[in-house]
């Protein structure tokens, strides 16, 4: 405890992705040494050398955090024992019929456990159903001789990342955290009180699971409810954009959510399935998530179907044999994070029903590699100009990313298909735009 009041303390961080990332940094910005870990070598060696491996964490960001001497990354988990926290950030995906997979968790707990030492406080941070913590991470501390609570500590806090959000980071989102003994408890609150704003303590780590899980379930479903509004609100002629406006004059009572072409990011398209998943344990069904999943995975066909009506329409043309330019293919504006982002779904179903999609990214030059599209590992982003743009048969806007510029787009396009509302949102002329 006195390290931590101290900032004297080292914190390991495992994954340092999209949320270990920033978490090192804010526990640089702290005072604290920190120690990242990680399988990616090339990430690894990046981050050593300062280079910029997130587009909004800049290369000067970097630069100021490996100049400072208390930030380097290793692929070597045989350091383990040196940091006195120990914060897991590693991805908990679901396999190709929705269920759990925490291979990534289970295996980091194996190997913390081959160099835990008396004294380190572990927090899991990656999103899970509600025992996890309890049942497969204190289980491999255990089995290394330690008792938890007493020798080593352990609890959970769940990371609340929103890639490129200007107005919250790392920093001031507060912090949920829970553990299942007091020692656990207060350890991971002193520790993240002072690198976060604000920490809300829950009274166990499951608690503090089924926190994360209801703020993802909760977008999820409203998600799903504006999404279906959309179809039945299309189908009378009215603009759900416009009453979703008109909606969110009301002081009380409503929250706005907007439609899309499907969810992305690790988190929303995911989380909800971990509690459906362990529902079952206990012979509960999730009718509301399991259908609002239906609802939002079924969104790309939808989208696919409106822009093969928007080409018969305008031009007489079937989609089959037509050009499509994708503009987007991270999940969400302003970033380059493309986990589960239904653009890559559009392309892979544009294709199927016959076209050519392009894709034009300005965070995104190259499509990633990714288990679900392997097919489209190494695509790249073409360059927009009048003259591109004008070659396509119609051009979908999947991810409305500020840098684009929508102006030539509607100066030059035959055909827009416009799933975000953003040429209505910046008062374009709309001719030539559909809503989708």
């Amino acid at each position: 405890m006195a390290r931590l009041d101290k900032r004297e303390a080292t914190i390991g961080i495992v994954g340092l992705g999209y949320v270990g990332l920033p978490l090192a940094l804010a526990a640089l910005d702290a005072g604290f040494k920190v120690v990242g870990f990680d399988i990616n070598s090339g990430r690894v060696s990046a981050i050593n050398q300062a280079e910029q491996v997130i587009n909004y964490i800049g290369a000067d960001v970097m630069r100021a955090a490996i100049d400072s001497g208390r930030l380097r990354a290793t692929t070597d988990f045989g350091q383990l024992s040196e940091p006195d926290a120990i914060l897991i950030c590693v991805p908990t995906p679901v396999t190709k019929h929705r269920d759990p997979d925490l291979s990534y968790v289970s295996n980091t707990a194996e190997t913390i456990s081959k160099a835990l030492r008396t004294g380190q406080l572990v927090v899991l941070e990656s999103t899970t159903w509600p025992g996890t913590t309890r049942e497969i991470v204190q289980p491999l501390m255990e089995s290394a001789g330690f008792t938890v609570g007493q020798d080593v500590f352990l609890a959970f806090s769940p990371e609340r990342e929103d890639p490129g959000n200007p107005h919250f980071g790392t920093k001031t989102i507060p912090k949920v955290v829970g553990a299942d003994d007091a020692h656990s408890r207060d350890l991971a609150v002193k520790l993240y009180e002072q690198m976060i704003s604000k920490v809300v303590a829950v009274s166990s780590a499951a608690a503090a699971e089924a926190t994360k899980l209801t703020e993802n379930i909760f977008r999820s479903i409203n998600i799903a409810l504006v999404n279906e509004l959309k179809m039945v609100y299309a189908a009378m002629g009215v603009d759900v954009w416009e009453v979703i406006g008109a909606a969110s004059t009301k002081p009380f009572g409503f929250m706005p959510f907007y439609p899309g072409p499907g969810l992305g990011g690790h988190c929303i398209p995911v989380d909800p399935f971990y509690l459906t998943w362990k529902a079952r344990e206990y012979g509960m069904e999730t009718r509301f998530i399991e259908l609002a999943g239906q609802i939002n995975t079924s969104m790309p066909r939808v989208v696919v179907d409106a822009l093969a009506e928007a080409l018969n329409q305008s031009s007489g043309k079937g989609l089959k044999g037509s050009r499509v330019l994708l503009m987007g293919v991270a999940y969400k504006k302003n970033v380059d994070d493309t986990r589960e982002s239904p653009s890559l779904v559009l392309i892979e179903t544009i294709e199927a029903r016959g076209a050519r999609c392009d894709f034009h990214d300005p965070h995104t030059p190259t499509i990633p590699p990714t288990r679900e599209h392997a097919g489209l590992t190494g695509r790249t982003s073409i360059q927009l100009t009048a003259e591109a743009i004008a070659d396509y048969d119609a051009v979908l806007v999947s991810t409305d990313h500020d840098a684009v510029d929508y102006a030539l787009l509607q100066a030059n396009a035959k055909l827009v298909v416009d799933t975000r509302n953003v040429f209505a949102r910046l008062g374009l002329p709309m001719d030539r735009v559909v809503k989708a």
